[in-house]
């Protein structure tokens, strides 16, 4: 897709990748983004910083989500663009049902919720994207947290399901699996192979996202040793349980959480 001249909405816009991701598209000439987030403060200053238009909204609220492409589409025009990137970090390291849920809402049901709102809109209109904010943990684990790997595993196996069910009828779907990206979310947590493979600033994140969205590429990478790594899972899955918990032992020999 060709950014310029379309509207665009995106979650998790206060900060991170979902601000870097806001400044780049109107940069390229995006008609106007709509930039979503819990942190209504926060998000009314960088909205104002860069001239998006501030939509506080609770991702995990099904008709928050309505109401957000509503005033999106009465302000700037039809949703052309939305990039569900959205999500929350698994630190502390928590194992409660609250946790799981709130993992749940953020990173699998937001999505799903976006596609609800918007989908059938662009497809009546002959098209569209939707961009679905994932990790690499989806394809491959978070080794410190069951919920986040769990749940970036349904966000990627959710935007399979809706780029099958779309793309025939024009909606494209593309799915982000980042590596190590400095954020909030990425501050103090020393962990895998990410950090081996190079950290990367939010705006060269939200550089190489808007390439694939560029080249309508289902799946993403911020870093392409992601994809190398999810290959050699897929080839042999034993051998590569085996190493990951070598690798969680050596990290963390006295807990095993």
């Amino acid at each position: 897709m060709d950014v310029q001249g379309k509207v665009a909405v995106v979650t998790g816009a206060g900060s991170g990748i979902g601000f870097a991701l806001s400044k780049a598209l109107l940069a390229a000439g995006a008609k106007g983004v709509a930039m979503a987030d819990l942190q209504a403060e926060l998000l009314q200053t960088r909205a104002a910083e860069i001239g998006g238009l501030a939509v506080p909204t609770d991702v995990t609220d099904e008709a928050a989500i309505q109401a957000l492409v509503e005033k999106a589409e009465t302000a700037l025009g039809p949703v052309d663009l939305f990039i569900s990137n959205a999500g929350i970090s698994p630190k502390p390291i928590r194992d409660d049902n609250a946790h799981w849920g709130q993992q749940w809402g953020v990173h699998v049901m937001a999505h799903l919720f976006a596609a609800r709102a918007v989908a059938p809109g662009m497809a009546a209109r002959g098209g569209g994207k939707l961009v679905n904010v994932a990790s690499a943990a989806g394809i491959l684990m978070q080794m410190n947290s069951a919920v986040y790997t769990a749940t970036k595993h349904a966000a990627v196996g959710l935007a399979e399901w809706l780029a099958v069910e779309w793309t025939p009828k024009g909606v494209s779907v593309s799915v982000v699996c980042p590596l190590r990206v400095a954020t909030s979310m990425t501050e103090d947590t020393p962990d895998s192979a990410s950090v081996r493979d190079g950290v990367l600033t939010a705006d060269e994140a939200a550089a190489t996202i808007l390439e694939g969205v560029a080249d309508d590429r289902f799946m993403i990478y911020t870093h392409p040793t992601a994809g190398g790594y999810w290959a050699k899972k897929a080839a042999d899955p034993e051998r590569w349980i085996t190493a990951m918990a070598g690798l969680k032992q050596k990290l963390n020999p006295d807990n095993g959480d």
